[in-house]
């Protein structure tokens, strides 16, 4: 049975990535998934993105994606983001500072046969580093 791929998006962010489920993501990403962020390298494979996973709500306590805009097609998805968590690990080389972070991003989704197979994410890493105090530039 297909699976609407925006159902598969929402799955994404509000099951794996909200509540850290790695059963729901071996259910839905694709066992070779691609997976570029925007705080790291291109992970590939399920165990390699949950590393990934692990590693993002470390840092990030009740870490949380919310999906702003959401456009689908039968085998693509593109979605406005908003991310935020509190900073409780070193992230950027900066210890835990406790603050809530936010910053915004999108994310571009390729799905094949009800799975994700791929996906890459831009987020402002600027907005990030700047409430880190990690000395982001302000200037274009």
């Amino acid at each position: 049975m297909a699976v609407n791929p925006k159902t598969l998006v929402e799955r994404f962010y509000w099951e794996v990535w909200n509540r850290a489920d790695a059963g729901v993501a071996r259910e839905i990403l694709d066992p070779h998934f691609s997976f570029r962020g925007s705080l790291g390298p291109e992970w590939h494979g399920h165990q390699e993105f949950l590393h990934y996973l692990g590693l993002i709500h470390a840092s990030l306590a009740d870490y949380r994606c919310i999906i702003d805009d959401l456009i689908t097609t039968h085998s693509r998805a593109a979605a406005r983001m908003t991310f935020t968590g509190t900073h409780r690990g070193v992230l950027f080389g900066v210890p835990a500072t406790g603050r809530v972070i936010t910053w915004l991003g999108a994310a571009f989704f390729t799905i094949a046969q009800s799975r994700i197979t791929r996906l890459w994410v831009i987020g402002d890493i600027d907005a990030v580093k700047r409430q880190l105090g990690a000395g982001a530039s302000d200037q274009f």
